[in-house]
């Protein structure tokens, strides 16, 4: 077992601080990976506080890892030592179920093994994530990270630029179609740069107006201030797509209003139970679905796909050291769009 510098949360009350973990020596099919940047993920600050329960401390957060190989396994055939590869948020499967045999891991009937706050295959080990200088993930589980990403800004993608990618491709986002995005944070910012790059003519819906001129920045055609009824109502009918990234409590109904005949609104984001009416399914045959994350296959398609149209994150690159007020600040929204961290400020103080 290597020991390795990382900063972790004893309780939920308690700071992100400098620990050690025990990472595994390498396996015939595992790779390791020296952790460049880490992304932070709204889902770790849940998790760190156990907002969603069941948390397992001490834990290291951390699922939108950006890194170079550093050693492979005898077995390893898909990665050389130096390649610049990503780990997203699992890190195993059981491999031999219907979805995993799909390339759908992520519903994995045994459950996937997150990268952090959960466990290893052998259901005892708890798995620590991303804020760390190393990483021993098996070849079959790790992204190859296209040439032309900046590795800063590619971290993101491992969570945020699958979250959204999934679905607006399964949906059939392209050019002709009018797609909405609910919701303009980390999950949000991604989803108009995918969109725009499928061809889509792209709309921001955000409760607050002061987004505006963020929206066009990113490239969406539109804007929508959903706050306001009289505006809303004459968008009623507009959209073949709604992509919603919104975690707070808010309403379907109003959001299904907006949707055409056929028209699909898709749920990324998790916020506390709201009341759903029949009708506003009903009377447009409209639908109301979900979606998770992405499988590796799809994920390393995401990659390649962003890559291709120059597409990835807006972040702000933060040291280790700051992580407690990037929480803070997260919290309150202020961040544009998603923080990094860069792991390279972890190893100057471990030295």
């Amino acid at each position: 077992m290597a020991k390795i510098p990382a900063y972790a949360a004893q309780g939920p009350l308690t700071p992100l601080a400098p620990f050690t973990i025990e990472r595994r020596e390498p396996g015939p099919h595992d790779v390791v990976i020296d952790i460049a940047f880490c992304g932070i993920c709204h889902s770790d600050l849940h998790q760190v506080r156990d907002e969603w329960g069941r948390s397992i401390f001490p834990m290291v957060p951390g699922h939108e890892i950006v890194g170079t190989v550093q050693a492979t396994g005898s077995a390893v055939q898909r990665f050389r030592v130096g390649d610049d590869v990503g780990v997203g948020c699992f890190v195993d499967s059981c491999r031999h179920c219907e979805a995993c045999h799909a390339g759908e891991e992520q519903f994995c009937a045994e459950g996937m093994s997150l990268t952090y706050n959960g466990y290893e295959r052998d259901g005892k080990t708890p798995t620590q994530g991303g804020y760390s200088t190393r990483i021993v993930v098996d070849e079959n589980y790790v992204l190859r990270l296209p040439a032309g990403l900046p590795r800063e800004r590619a971290a993101p993608l491992l969570c945020a630029g699958i979250t959204t990618y999934s679905p607006l491709r399964r949906h059939g986002t392209g050019p002709g179609r009018r797609v909405g995005i609910m919701g303009l944070g980390g999950l949000g910012h991604m989803a108009v740069k995918l969109a725009k790059a499928m061809g889509a003519h792209v709309t921001v819906l955000s409760h607050s107006a002061g987004k505006h001129a963020g929206a066009r920045q990113l490239g969406a055609d539109d804007f929508v201030h959903t706050a306001d009824a009289d505006t809303l109502k004459k968008h009623s009918g507009r959209f073949d797509l709604i992509l919603d990234t919104v975690s707070a409590a808010h309403d379907y109904n109003g959001a299904l209003d907006l949707l055409r005949r056929d028209g699909t609104l898709i749920l990324v984001g998790v916020p506390p139970p709201s009341p759903l009416a029949p009708g506003s399914l009903i009377m447009k045959r409209r639908h109301l679905t979900g979606s998770l994350i992405g499988g590796i296959r799809e994920t390393q398609e995401m990659l390649d796909f962003c890559a291709a149209h120059d597409v990835a994150a807006e972040v702000e690159v933060i040291p280790i050291q700051k992580v407690n007020e990037a929480y803070d600040r997260m919290e309150r929204g202020d961040v544009h769009y998603r923080f990094v961290i860069d792991l390279e400020s972890l190893r100057r103080t471990s030295r």
